[in-house]
């Protein structure tokens, strides 16, 4: 065996090496979710603006429109999945380098298996870290917006926007675009454990004006690396991306449906 194909990083058959470089692929990632959000940001502000609105009506109406949060979100993912589509096409790829396949029967059932997992690492590791940090605040609360919420309309917005967008931008940049980006440089755990502290550290400002929301990420982080075991053991995002809506939609019927607080 030669020296080129020993010190080669092997190469999961359900990941298949990508031809950009894996770090362009990480700064890449973060680069565009921050610009996703300031575009999206920008462009829901022309409408204030048009009507004259000073900088409190302004943040007010963003704050508390379930409309206007829905198109925010909508434009920033839409802005990412743009952003990867280009940078797929400018290296003669799809999104199927991503994992982005023809969905499977036996994706739901795989997802199905894997919720009482998640959830079950997530309740231990959270236990070990109440016990290592006790200062650790695992009631704060996270700072999603759509705090209005009425009516039907109203409550189909906001189910789109936080269980069916997140579910399949997230998967497609993260468990998609970022860990095969990864998987070329490093095996299977490092690429996973980076990418699940990228998706994790992604989360921390949602803790708003009370500070970094380090429970989010926690559970962030450990739910990613159970979407990862997905992604490797199906070959597709579509299991991940199942668990992931999933996960979400317990919290959104939690929060808007039964009203638990």
């Amino acid at each position: 065996m030669s020296n080129a194909s020993s010190k080669a990083a092997p190469t999961s058959p359900s990941v298949p090496r990508v031809p950009w470089n894996p770090w362009l692929g990480v700064v890449f990632t973060i680069v565009i979710f921050y610009i996703s959000q300031a575009l999206a940001y920008l462009i829901v502000s022309i409408y204030p603006g048009l009507h004259n609105w000073s900088s409190d009506q302004t943040v007010k109406w963003l704050n508390n429109s379930t409309i206007a949060q829905f198109v925010y979100i909508l434009l920033a993912e839409a802005a990412v999945i743009s952003a990867i589509y280009f940078f797929l096409k400018a290296y003669g790829r799809t999104f199927a380098a991503t994992g982005l396949k023809k969905p499977r029967w036996w994706d739901p059932g795989y997802a199905l298996m894997a919720v009482p997992i998640y959830f079950g690492l997530y309740l231990i590791t959270v236990a070990v870290a109440e016990h290592l940090v006790p200062s650790l605040n695992i009631s704060q609360k996270q700072e999603i917006g759509f705090t209005g919420v009425h009516g039907s309309v109203q409550l189909v917005l906001t189910f789109i926007s936080l269980v069916i967008l997140p579910a399949l931008t997230e998967e497609i940049m993260i468990r998609g675009f970022l860990y095969s980006s990864l998987k070329k440089a490093m095996k299977v755990v490092p690429a996973a454990l980076i990418a699940s502290l990228v998706f994790a550290a992604l989360h921390l400002p949602e803790g708003g004006a009370a500070g970094p929301l380090y429970i989010a990420a926690i559970d962030t982080f450990i739910l990613s690396l159970v979407l990862i075991y997905l992604r490797e053991k199906t070959g597709s995002l579509w299991a991940s991306i199942t668990l992931h809506a999933i996960k979400n939609s317990i919290a959104f019927v939690s929060l808007f449906v039964i009203h638990l607080k």
